[in-house]
């Protein structure tokens, strides 16, 4: 298949989105809109026979201070054929063309897993004191494929960063947990879940935990939240100002793109939630909780009414996004994915992210920038 590249308008880059099954939430033209520091263009593959678009990718540019050239970003993406034979010939003129808008260097993430873990595997390494990390553990399903696309992006000079070992080094998670949906009842989900998260929502149930959906109007109460939390977790929260432009951006292009939950019990509410829908695939976004009501399980309560709406809306997947990869109790990150583990869903690790240095000097500097910040 030939192959020819151009600029194609958010309306023609929605539409090939919505002929999918779903795309990564950062590859949706709104993205552009939730990310305003940065500058956006849509980019459309055309197979050259048909003259129909084959390939969509959101490229995201941020000027480097001082000079006018740019880091040229594609989160999650582009969304292409990844498994093409002729992968150089999707490739190269995307490169050709953001060297030619200015682009100094390109960072990309194929929206390719690897290897997927089931959560019995997991429990099974956190209880053996050999295993410290995920890599440590026999994956439950491999994608030979993945291995050829890396090979392949070497080979054209892509280079992966070091990400340190706990898959948190690239901007984007390279390990997310994911409960499949597709073809299993409800019934089984639930079944699924270990007996702790079990007992929890029933826990939930029996105080007269209520599970709510917010709209843009109840983000001030989200943000509430969300900074109890950041205290607590030690992170530096986003503004206010960022969630309200996300759900403007994300709703406007799709009514049912972003959804807020929080879970109350007497009138309080005790945790919160984001979730974002594209297709099929649906992701617990952002979360937070407050430092009281821990007993009455609010959170489990939450995470079990979205991924009952997520079911209800034929999603094939409810990914509670990143984390670490580390199975070592003492790790601070461990609670994170003990608590989704509780799920019985999969962890699964994606490609990672890769760069392409168009200009070698331009791209040191920036490494340089970005290790000293």
């Amino acid at each position: 298949m030939s192959l020819t590249l151009r600029t194609i308008s958010r309306e023609q880059h929605l539409a090939y989105l919505q002929s999918l099954p779903s795309a990564s939430h950062m590859q949706v033209p709104a993205w552009s809109d939730v990310k305003a520091e940065w500058r956006a263009e849509n980019l459309g593959w055309f197979d050259d026979r048909t003259g129909e678009i084959v390939g969509a990718g959101l490229v995201l540019y941020r000027q480097l201070p001082k000079i006018k050239r740019y880091l040229a970003y594609l989160p999650e993406g582009p969304v292409i054929n990844w498994f093409a034979p002729n992968l150089q010939e999707w490739i190269e003129p995307m490169l050709a063309h953001l060297k030619q808008q200015g682009a100094f260097s390109v960072k990309m993430g194929p929206p390719v897993i690897i290897r997927r873990w089931e959560a019995t595997t997991i429990k099974k390494g956190i209880q053996d004191p050999d295993v410290k990390r995920l890599r440590d553990l026999e994956a439950d399903f491999i994608e030979p494929r993945a291995f050829e696309v890396a090979d392949k992006l070497r080979r054209m000079g892509w280079q992966q960063g070091e990400d340190g070992g706990a898959g948190f080094g690239d901007v984007q998670p390279r390990y997310v947990y994911q409960v499949p949906l597709a073809n299993r009842s409800l019934e089984e989900v639930h079944k699924n879940f270990n007996q702790l998260w079990r007992r929890n929502i029933k826990k939930a149930e029996k105080a007269g935990v209520e599970v709510v959906q917010g709209g843009y109007h109840d983000l001030e109460e989200w943000q509430r939240l969300y900074e109890i939390t950041a205290v607590r977790d030690r992170f530096r929260p986003r503004p206010l100002s960022y969630f309200q432009r996300m759900w403007t951006a994300l709703n406007t292009e799709d009514p049912n793109r972003m959804r807020l939950y929080f879970a109350r019990h007497n009138g309080v509410n005790l945790s919160a939630a984001t979730m974002l829908i594209v297709g099929g695939h649906v992701w617990y976004s952002y979360g937070a909780s407050d430092n009281i009501g821990r007993e009455v399980r609010p959170s489990n309560a939450m995470q079990w009414r979205m991924l009952r709406d997520a079911y209800a809306l034929g999603a094939t997947v409810y990914d509670l996004r990143g984390i670490s990869d580390s199975l070592d109790e003492t790790d601070h990150l461990f609670g994170l994915i003990q608590f989704k583990v509780g799920t019985g869903g999969q962890a699964a690790e994606y490609l990672g992210e890769w760069d392409f240095p168009l200009n070698k000097l331009l791209h040191k500097a920036l490494d340089m920038y970005m290790s000293r910040r």
